[in-house]
């Protein structure tokens, strides 16, 4: 294991120069002034516990994937103050503040703060902690803001990644296409990655692919196929022969093959465009084993389909294959249905059987419920290219992950609000997983460190948190422990997956699930509850230190 976690850390430490904005000034002012304060009023040796978890699931579901932690413990092995950073704040803070708090700022490190964690990848739930910061007030005060960026986005992006792969299914593929509709470059790579963490096949995204080795994508747009207006803009028509090295004219051989297909696919051949048909040889010629056509610029069932059959024959005839089509516009399903259809009565009218599975990807601001209505009217797509409705999240642009003080030098803190929702749950706590006799989650638990952990076949009395009457009795055929300790004095105390093993992760916590809490449509709410003894000591806590109103 040390052998792993020393990988794990240079693993981090690569990441961490491929993205410069994460710093400790990715911040808000607030915290360097509370911690400031903090440090005026004496607080250096205070010690603390934080919570970082999100109040309820996104999109209008019962669960969420975990994601964001490698990010947080790069940011935690590098946090360190840098020279201008420390004259920056000089020069912006009021001149009232000390000379002497730059100093202690200039050096602080994470060596004194320990994090617990919940796997990266994991299907996680409101109220429970996904992470739990212990040490000095004032340094993990500083860690609030940037935490939470590096949390909040990459978990909503991969809920919502996995929410689409729910939709569409394990066979079929999805790339995502959203950079130049994400919320700046910084946007766009995190959500090329989460997405891809989420469940997504690969990425348009060259970046991306570049620094976290994600398969990339890409086929050609519009203006390509607009720009060639005739068959003589062709400068290059010709091809060598994949087995023979023969030049061969494959504009020549696609024009025999439109002719034929005409009659064959009972497609007018004078409707169809000179200038697709010449777009879609010259990038046939430039890719001929990757060829993939845009059909939909002018006509998909006039012009799009009978061009693409044509040059993919043509290539068939020059030892290629083509790989299929992509529609980016008009009636999905039923623009699949033909070219399926299409692509179908070729292969048995010319006895080339690989030609009715050639792939249909489709496009046109595709989201969870589009998926589903396809599915519904039985479309032919073999793959989901989906990009603004991912990346921006636009059904909830924003998970709400908060940072909550819920212990402070051994004393248990609680938050009180008229909104019950936003009373925290006090003091240290652990967190486990309880599964039934099929495999299935149940609850997740929340109990005192104090307390003794649920065992397997032992019954536990698990309550709702705030609900005198929501109580059950729960005998586990499986406890699972959520938090693992990941960072302790400085260094990385787990061994930590790659990318890869992460997709995988969420995939097998998502089938823990049943599937009434997975569904899109009205999910049961799965239950996060706690013990019999956090429940008393939470309300204990609660009454005293609610005021007492007076009636006059």
């Amino acid at each position: 294991m040390i052998n792993r976690v020393e990988i794990s850390s240079d693993r981090i430490r690569n990441s961490n120069s491929q993205n410069g904005v994460i710093q400790p000034l990715l911040t808000d002012l607030y915290q360097i002034n509370m911690a400031y304060a903090y440090w005026k009023s004496g607080k250096h040796d205070d010690v603390a516990v934080f919570d970082l978890f999100f109040r309820k699931n996104p999109f209008q579901g019962e669960f969420t994937i975990f994601a964001g932690l490698q990010e947080c413990l790069t940011f935690l092995q590098n946090f360190r103050y840098s020279e201008s950073d420390i004259e920056y704040l000089r020069e912006n803070m009021p001149p009232t503040v000390e000379p002497e708090y730059f100093e202690f700022l200039a050096n602080l490190t994470t060596d004194e703060v320990t994090v617990y964690a919940v796997d990266e990848g994991k299907v996680v739930f409101p109220r429970v902690p996904l992470l739990v910061l212990e040490g000095p007030l004032i340094v993990i005060q500083l860690l609030e803001t940037t935490l939470l960026t590096l949390v909040n986005y990459a978990s909503l992006v991969a809920t919502n990644a996995a929410r689409y792969r729910m939709a569409a299914g394990r066979k079929m593929k999805l790339l995502e296409f959203g950079l130049r509709r994400a919320q700046g470059p910084d946007g766009g790579l995190s959500a090329s990655k989460y997405a891809y963490l989420g469940g997504f096949d690969g990425t348009s995204n060259v970046l991306a692919g570049k620094l976290y080795n994600i398969p990339v994508k890409g086929t050609h747009a519009h203006s390509y196929i607009s720009s060639f207006s005739s068959l003589d803009d062709l400068h290059i028509d010709t091809l060598k022969h994949k087995e023979t090295g023969e030049e061969l004219s494959l504009k020549e051989a696609s024009l025999r093959w439109r002719s034929r297909l005409a009659d064959t696919l009972n497609i007018i051949q004078s409707e169809a465009s000179d200038g697709e048909l010449a777009a879609f040889i010259s990038f046939a010629i430039a890719f001929p084993c990757g060829f993939i056509a845009l059909v939909d610029t002018y006509d998909v069932l006039k012009s799009g389909i009978l061009n693409f059959c044509a040059v993919a024959l043509g290539l068939h005839d020059l030892g290629y294959r083509a790989l299929g089509v992509r529609i980016d516009s008009g009636d999905l399903a039923y623009l699949s249905c033909i070219a399926r259809a299409s692509f179908t009565t070729v292969a048995e009218e010319y006895e080339l059987d690989w030609f009715s599975s050639l792939q249909i990807i489709a496009s046109n601001d595709i989201n969870e419920d589009t998926i589903i209505s396809l599915n519904e009217q039985g479309h032919k797509i073999d793959c989901f290219g989906i990009g603004t409705h991912l990346v921006t999240c636009q059904r909830q642009p924003a998970l709400g992950c908060v940072f909550k003080l819920v212990e402070i030098n051994g004393e248990a803190k609680i938050k009180l609000s008229q909104d019950m929702e936003k009373i925290t749950c006090p003091g240290k706590k652990s967190v486990y997983r309880l599964y039934g006799e099929d495999g299935h989650a149940l609850i997740d638990l929340m109990h005192r460190t104090s307390e003794e952990a649920p065992q397997s076949g032992k019954r536990v009395l698990c309550r709702h948190p705030f609900q005198e009457g929501k109580r059950a009795y729960v005998s586990p055929a499986k406890v699972e422990p959520l938090h693992k300790l990941y960072w302790e004095k400085g260094e990385l105390q787990q061994p930590l997956p790659d990318l890869v093993e992460i997709r995988e992760q969420v995939t097998l916590s998502l089938e823990t699930l049943r599937q009434d809490h997975r569904r899109n449509l009205n999910p049961t709410p799965y239950k996060v509850g706690v013990t019999d003894n956090l429940y008393t000591f939470l309300h204990d806590l609660w009454l005293q230190n609610a005021p007492i109103g007076e009636l006059f």
